[in-house]
């Protein structure tokens, strides 16, 4: 089993279009919402908090927004493709346009931040980001960063 099992086909997004980090936000907490069953409102909330803290704009235009949310049975993963980059304050001041959302049970403690450290593994692995870039669709974006990622130890 891949080690984003926490992602499914269905929680991808080859072009979103927004024009702004909140709009970004907005539109990544509506899908998972759609997709969990969970107030996007909320979704949108834990977000929010989330990046007062810091961006999560990780650089070379990749961001992983995250949160914690009550009623979340397991790991989340979402991952969308801007349409055109946008300012997300990452560390690098680079745009982001790949952007993968990771929402966590409440209690999930050091398992959110696993999951968090396989993310970035997973997109830093050679080649990833471009063949993410590249993908023509949301079958093949998924496929590429499934595919892509490395088995745990």
């Amino acid at each position: 089993m891949p080690s984003l099992d926490f992602l499914s086909p269905e929680a991808v997004i080859p072009v979103l279009r927004a024009s702004g980090k909140k709009q970004v936000l907005n539109e990544l907490a509506s899908h998972a919402g759609r997709l969990t069953g969970l107030d996007e409102h909320a979704i949108f909330e834990a977000l929010l908090q989330r990046e007062r803290l810091g961006s999560t704009g990780i650089g070379e235009g990749i961001a992983i927004p995250h949160g914690k949310l009550p009623g979340l049975q397991k790991l989340f993963g979402l991952v969308a493709r801007m349409e055109k980059p946008i300012d997300f304050e990452a560390l690098d001041g680079q745009p982001v346009d790949i952007l993968f959302l990771l929402l966590a049970p409440e209690g999930a403690g050091a398992d959110h931040l696993k999951a968090l450290a396989r993310i970035a593994r997973a997109l830093r692995e050679p080649g990833v980001v471009e063949r993410v870039r590249a993908a023509r669709d949301g079958a093949a974006l998924y496929s590429v960063i499934v595919n892509s990622t490395p088995q745990p130890a």
